[in-house]
């Protein structure tokens, strides 16, 4: 499949904040991309490079093949939807459609046809004729959505968009997003600080952090082999539980301050005695039989969440977690002692110093 968006080490300061350090992705043609990490890591930065309206100061961005590095806004085939919406509130809905295409000299007829063609798309046919601010904030989304898609762009960039929504309307648009990505058939590359944004709706996911990408893969990807422990401490809900251990003496056993481990077989060497993270997903834990237990600690709360529940236990001082189906943890009440077991494969271990993943 060709490649829709190529990043190459491209870097952007802003005086002494670099925005983009050697940042570097590829998005093939057609896939939902998207860009996820916390505030301030360049996911706007890295949109607004894509569309033209910020240049770098080095590297080279690809567009479906040929270098666009400091091609005009006009000739990338991009479409751009802000956090804010960015809607004209002085035009109707018909207006803030049409005008894009008016700018580009559309004839009235095709302009005509387009707005109805997309209105009827976004279920906005009965608003065209109302200004911005008499729309709830779903319907602003799906006009600003609608402005961007009306130009049929190759590709859409979408930077936060469902921020400013509650979460019912956030729930609806997630699925309202996909349903158009599978209609056009377009690339999208979609920036979010939410991770149930990020693995509900990504065909494949860049994980930022200071500017570059840290990894990129698919969700299941992510969450089964984090690089490191940035990845680790991102992806998953509830988050992954994270031990500080050592190796132990025979290099079979990981040693925590409350129970011993065994070592997972790894692609790399280690010494008995190194430091290590050892990182543990809560829905890989399974409550232990009479006959044998791995961790055993005192349930310190309960937090139901309908079918599964979160349970937090404390073996040493040490606050860990572990889902349950709803039937089990019923039987759990706060100050029991809970035994749980967790199988060697499903260890991750991380090194202590640098936090990168032995996988």
């Amino acid at each position: 499949m060709s490649v829709a968006v190529g990043a190459q080490n491209l870097t952007k300061s802003y005086g002494t904040v670099r925005a983009l350090d050697r940042l570097t992705f590829d998005v093939e043609e057609g896939r939902f991309f998207v860009i996820f990490g916390p505030s301030s890591v360049g996911k706007t930065t890295t949109l607004r490079t894509i569309a033209g309206l910020e240049m770098p100061d080095e590297g080279r961005l690809m567009l479906s093949g040929t270098d666009m590095t400091r091609a005009p806004i006009r000739d990338r085939g991009v479409a751009m939807v802000f956090q804010s919406f960015a809607l004209y509130p002085h035009l109707t809905v018909y207006d803030n459609f049409a005008y894009p295409l008016r700018e580009e000299k559309t004839p009235s007829a095709e302009i005509k046809r387009r707005v109805k063609e997309t209105a009827e798309m976004l279920r906005l046919a009965h608003r065209l004729d109302r200004k911005p601010n008499t729309l709830s904030g779903g319907e602003q989304q799906r006009v600003a959505l609608g402005r961007a898609l009306i130009r049929h762009p190759k590709i859409l960039l979408l930077d936060e968009p469902l921020t400013n929504l509650d979460a019912k309307l956030r729930h609806d648009m997630r699925a309202e997003l996909k349903r158009l990505h599978r209609q056009f058939g377009m690339t999208v590359v979609y920036a979010t600080p939410d991770e149930l944004e990020a693995l509900s709706m990504g065909d494949e996911i860049a994980v930022m952090r200071t500017g570059a990408v840290v990894q990129q893969g698919t969700p299941d990807e992510l969450y089964e082999n984090p690089a490191d422990l940035y990845v680790a401490s991102k992806i998953g809900s509830p988050h992954m539980n994270l031990i500080e251990a050592k190796v132990g003496s025979s290099t079979t056993t990981v040693e925590t301050g409350f129970a011993s481990l065994p070592l997972p077989k790894l692609n790399s060497p280690v010494s008995g005695g190194e430091p290590i993270i050892v990182g543990i997903r809560p829905s890989d834990l399974q409550l232990a039989p009479a006959q044998g237990v791995d961790i055993a600690g005192r349930v310190q709360l309960l937090e139901p969440l309908g079918d599964v529940t979160i349970v937090s236990f404390a073996p040493d001082r040490q606050n860990l977690r572990i889902v349950l189906p709803e039937l089990k943890a019923n039987q759990i009440k706060l100050g029991d002692d809970l035994r749980v077991q967790v199988a060697p494969e499903r260890i991750h271990i991380f090194r202590a110093h640098d936090g990168m993943a032995l996988r």
